[in-house]
Order: structure tokens, then sequence, then C-alpha cells
């Protein structure tokens, strides 16, 4: 059992699963600090304070739009910043790789060129 875990531990997998939380943890609070520097004093500018809270009876409307403001914006940066590079980059990867050629096949052992030959000579007795 031990040695299954440790298979599943090393497995790329959770290693690019845990380093992709991680930085999104990291990259979250660039995307706070972008919301709280830009975003808010444009809401600012428009339309008074950015945290006005917007409440329908014992709900507060404005947490919910600003959450959803913030995941958009979120959404948005990790499109444009990582996923569209990351997509170029891989297109640009495979075409490299169609277009190279094929390895050729190493040459077989010399035992097997004799076993080759030997048979060919079989086969013309």
């Amino acid at each position: 059992m031990l040695t299954e875990f440790k298979k599943f531990i090393l497995k790329g997998n959770v290693i690019d699963l845990a380093t992709g939380v991680i930085i999104g943890a990291s990259f979250g609070k660039i995307v706070t600090a972008f919301t709280d520097g830009v975003v808010a004093p444009i809401l600012s500018l428009v339309g008074g304070d950015p945290k006005v809270p917007l409440k329908v009876w014992i709900f507060d409307l404005g947490m919910i739009i600003s959450a959803v403001i913030g995941f958009l914006i979120t959404a948005a940066v990790i499109f444009f910043v990582i996923i569209k590079p990351a997509n170029a980059l891989m297109t640009r990867m495979k075409k490299m790789e169609a277009a190279a050629p094929p390895a050729a096949p190493p040459a077989p052992p010399a035992q097997e060129v004799l076993l080759m030959e030997i048979r060919d000579l079989l086969k013309k007795a």
C-alpha cells in the first residue's frame, strides 16, 4: 500500500496540480491588488464608492457582484496571460515536431545481422 501511495504522489499530475494550486493562490493576491488599485479607483470615478452595499432585503448583492467582477477579471487575466501563450507555444512545438524528419532506426546489433545472413543463406539452400 505504501508503494502504491508513493507512485500516486510521484505522478506528474499530482505535482502539476499542487503547483497550480500554489501559483493560483499567489496569483489571487495579484488580482486582488489589481482590483483594489486599478478597478476600484475607476469605479469610484464613474459611480462613487465601489464598496457601497447593494442590499435587497437581508442579502448583500453588492458583495456578490464584486465577487463576480473579481472572478471575471481573474479568468480574463489567466486566459490572456497563461492560456493563450501556452496554447501558442504548444501549437508551435507540434509544428516543429511534425516538420522534423523521423529519426532513423538504430542499426541492428552484430548478432542480429549474422543471424539474418544465416537465415537468408538457409532460405537459398
